[in-house]
């Protein structure tokens, strides 16, 4: 072999001798500060000594098809008077809870007389969830593995007390057009918690992608004979010019707000309150 030819083999082993790549150092202290900030915002709660001995971060899938046939089948309701001290008391349903760290926060600090139920479409994020419910010995909040869309119905209408606040908070936005039907807000889910809602209960929808937040916006706007958006009823809630609420209203943040906010991005809130019934929807 010539020396220009072993020259030139070496030169391609060099090129395709693989590297091990690092996450930029900016990335990395952007994600430890978001970690640092989110325990802040939650640290009465006190969960790292609750945390099962898989430790403290779960390897979880972030995006999940709900369209799969893993998840198209309803999910049954719960016993309710096993899963809740009160049952009759209001309910809350937050769609999508994540973490449930949200959940759990209200449940121990509000100062309203509720329940609250959170349904998460990925189920080793509802285990770890429950367990801190339990070790915490909270009875007023419960947290099950269901696809939403399909769900929602079946389990809020077996409810025995009112359903007084759904929260829709920085669903996940599949971004392709072509994704956008595995959304969790479709009209199934829409015109189910408009059915369901008590008079005067309220919707919460928020996300840090204007998109999604617009596609919210317009399926609860177009209810407009059902809904009323709180600033028009509510004097302490006020939006912008373009009729985003400029507060949240929970009192706490979701952890996708907080890690959205620390990267400088805005959060688009809208919150409705059911003013009266629609006739169709009681059919």
């Amino acid at each position: 072999m010539s020396w220009t030819s072993t020259a030139s083999l070496c030169c391609r082993l060099v090129r395709t001798t693989p590297v091990r790549r690092h996450a930029p150092r900016q990335t990395l202290c952007s994600a430890a500060r978001s970690t640092d900030a989110v325990d802040r915002e939650y640290a009465d709660l006190n969960l790292r000594p609750l945390y099962p001995n898989r430790g403290h971060h779960l390897r979880i899938r972030q995006h999940v098809n709900p369209l799969s046939a893993l998840f198209v089948e309803p999910t049954e309701p719960p016993e309710w008077k096993e899963v809740f001290e009160d049952p009759l008391l209001p309910l809350m349903v937050d769609i999508g809870c994540g973490s449930g760290r949200f959940l759990v926060w209200l449940a121990k600090n509000s100062s309203e007389r509720r329940n609250y139920l959170g349904l998460e479409i990925r189920q080793k994020l509802v285990e770890r969830t429950q367990f801190w419910v339990t070790k915490l010995g909270l009875r007023n909040v419960y947290f099950m593995f269901a696809n939403a869309t399909v769900s929602f119905e079946q389990i809020v209408s077996s409810y025995p007390g009112p359903l007084s606040l759904v929260s829709i908070l920085c669903p996940d936005p599949h971004f392709k057009k072509k994704h956008h039907k595995r959304r969790v807000l479709q009209t199934q889910l829409v015109d189910s918690i408009t059915k369901n809602l008590c008079l005067g209960g309220r919707v919460l929808v928020q996300s840090d992608v204007l998109d999604v937040a617009a596609d919210m916006r317009e399926r609860f706007d177009g209810y407009s004979d059902v809904f009323e958006h709180v600033d028009c009823i509510d004097e302490d809630l006020r939006c912008d010019t373009e009729g985003w609420l400029l507060d949240n209203p929970m009192g706490i943040r979701t952890e996708r707000e907080i890690h959205a906010e620390l990267e400088g991005a805005t959060i688009y809130r809208r919150m409705y309150q059911k003013t009266s019934c629609f006739s169709r929807l009681l059919h």
